[in-house]
């Protein structure tokens, strides 16, 4: 594959994430608008922002691959994206404690004029987390910028009682849906092609 793999985002999580797949790549953040629609489901809103950003950059850089990724938390209709401020994250964690919500990641892969997309869902169960378990979380920084309001790759890790489905999709970057997508994209992942 010749040509050079553009990561839509500005997340250090998801550059991790993508060098365990070993292919070069470099970051670039997409600027979007990510408000959801009325009524829009977590899977069409992950899978809306996925294509968008992927979208966003391919236009900039049409000779180029590019891969974009997005991660809605949900409980019921509740969309929870990333947390505004504080306030906002000790709500959300309050609102997650004690139960299971749904982490839903869509991931966009643009190439020579075409984009293919995929969806991964798991399901997140939170352990009860009391009030100052939840201020001093808040008060570490790491929720802000997170999608409902912690991360499972960090300190967050200690309230999450059960997880099925894929961990790299709750971090934010679904790594067997995103390798399906590269080589149908026709990069060598562990020495296969498709």
């Amino acid at each position: 594959m010749n040509r050079r793999l553009i990561l839509a985002s500005a997340s250090p999580q998801r550059a991790k994430l993508l060098d365990q797949l070993d292919v070069s790549h470099v970051a670039i953040a997409a600027d979007i608008d990510e408000t959801p629609h009325p009524a829009e489901s977590a899977e069409a809103l992950a899978e809306r922002l996925a294509r968008g950003k992927a979208q966003a950059l391919a236009a900039h850089y049409p000779d180029d691959v590019v891969l974009g990724s997005d991660t809605v938390v949900t409980l019921g209709e509740r969309l929870y994206g990333k947390p505004a401020d504080d306030a906002e994250a000790e709500s959300m964690l309050a609102s997650l404690s004690g139960r299971t919500h749904r982490v839903v990641s869509g991931v966009a892969l643009c190439v020579a004029g075409r984009c293919l997309s995929r969806i991964s869902t798991s399901q997140v169960t939170m352990r009860d987390i009391t009030a100052a378990e939840r201020a001093g979380y808040v008060a570490s920084g790491e929720p802000i910028g997170k999608a409902g309001g912690y991360a499972i790759q960090g300190r967050g890790a200690i309230f999450i009682a059960r997880l099925d489905g894929s961990y790299s999709s709750v971090m934010g970057l679904p790594l067997s849906e995103t390798a399906d997508l590269l080589r149908e994209a026709g990069f060598e992942l562990l020495g296969t092609t498709s």
